[in-house]
């Protein structure tokens, strides 16, 4: 199956397949068990605990993340600082709906595997769990908080219904729309009242005149989270959330302007107040192409079949996007269905599923071998690190020249 795999790597390999039944065990745990954002206490113990058993070195809640952890293990000192990223987070009323038991527990096995096959590796190779990636943006915080400041490279794999190294992501950020009015008798004394449930839906029609004049990445999505107590009563108190993305953090600021801008309008056309609480900005992804491209040589060693991303459309956002304005970094994707797009019943069932399974595996590896690349190739190592200066002094003298 492994052929023309050099014996280094394959004893990688084995190191990876000699855990397979645990690593799966402890995947289909974290999925049988979803625990929301902030509170992934379970998760983040059971994926802590084989590090721990295996000599690592752990921390629990840096920056101030209760839920979160760095496990490190160095093995030769002189080589590169490798993060492996683990997420665990669940989607709200949907559970693994992403796959991140699959995400966490791939980073487990590639750090496991690294250290069980090559114990005098030349690196520092360090797990980060890293909560709340679907609401709340814990790498943002972990990134503000100087967690990836001594980072060499950052890396972890997605589950998705296609291989990829090079897909994209957008800017995003979340925002909770409080609205305030006057509550009254809605038969009785209807003009006594001023009703914020008004103020809601004209903020949904003004929204969907902008689309038009928005480019076509932009995403705005919105739930009415809070429309009122009674049919007879006019609300005095009503909430909607959006979720507003664009191709940049530069072009979402426009996006953000306009939109907050209609809610402000549409608050006041009806004598309602609103007040805006935002949440925190993901920043688009920056791969990091070197990198992206050693990950995919591996891929294809193990006979997995690498696609193209889409040339439009078809992305999200992730809040790794952060992680890589500050170190080099990859977000790749390992396919575990045919069809089932993430987000979806479908796709709970897929990350729980044989094939999910397998998915987890490819993903630890190819990220052990990667990480395994870069600590004993020093000409990998420097032209992925090349690639990230390049592109930050690019982006400075772009912030320079705009001010």
């Amino acid at each position: 199956m492994y052929i023309n795999i050099a014996d280094d790597k394959k004893i990688i390999v084995d190191a990876v397949e000699a855990r397979d039944a645990e690593l799966c065990e402890l995947a289909l745990q974290i999925h049988r068990n979803p625990e929301l954002s902030f509170h992934e206490h379970e998760s983040a113990r059971s994926l802590i605990a084989p590090l721990e058993k295996a000599g690592f070195v752990v921390e629990r809640g840096i920056a101030n993340l209760e839920t979160s952890f760095r496990a490190t293990w160095e093995g030769e000192p002189g080589g590169p600082t490798i993060a492996l990223l683990a997420e665990y987070d669940a989607l709200p009323g949907l559970g693994h709906g992403c796959g991140h038991n699959l995400i966490g527990t791939s980073a487990i096995g590639a750090a496991l595997a690294l250290k069980d096959a090559v114990p005098n590796l030349k690196g520092k190779i360090v797990v980060l769990g890293t909560p709340a990636e679907e609401v709340g943006g814990g790498k943002i915080v972990m990134v503000e908080d100087g967690v990836f400041d001594e980072v060499d490279v950052a890396m972890m794999c997605h589950p998705h219904k296609s291989t990829m190294v090079l897909r994209g992501g957008l800017a995003c950020v979340d925002a909770t729309f409080k609205y305030y009015g006057k509550a009254t008798h809605a038969a009785a004394s209807p003009e006594q009242g001023i009703s914020a449930l008004d103020a809601v839906i004209h903020t949904f029609v003004a929204v969907n005149s902008l689309r038009q004049f928005f480019k076509d990445d932009v995403r705005i999505h919105g739930i009415i989270t809070k429309g009122g107590e009674a049919t007879n009563v006019v609300p005095a108190y009503c909430e909607a959330e959006f979720l507003l993305r664009a191709e940049t953090v530069e072009e979402l600021k426009i996006v953000r302007e306009k939109v907050y801008a209609a809610a402000r309008f549409s608050a006041a056309a009806v004598g309602a107040t609103v007040e805006i609480e935002e949440g925190l900005i993901y920043a688009e992804r920056n791969n990091n192409v070197t990198l992206a491209n050693l990950f995919k040589d591996n891929l294809e060693l193990l006979g997995e079949e690498v696609a193209e991303p889409p040339k439009k459309g078809g992305i999200g956002s992730s809040d790794i996007g952060n992680v890589g304005q500050v170190t080099a970094t990859i977000h790749p994707y390992i396919k575990i269905t045919d069809t089932a797009n993430t987000h979806t019943p479908e796709f709970v069932e897929a990350a729980g599923s044989e094939e999910g399974m397998a998915g987890l595996n490819k993903a630890a590896k190819a990220l052990a071998l990667t990480a395994f690349d870069l600590c004993i190739d020093e000409e990998h190592y420097r032209a992925v690190r090349a690639e990230f200066e390049a592109w930050k002094s690019e982006k400075q003298q772009k912030e320079k020249a705009s001010i």
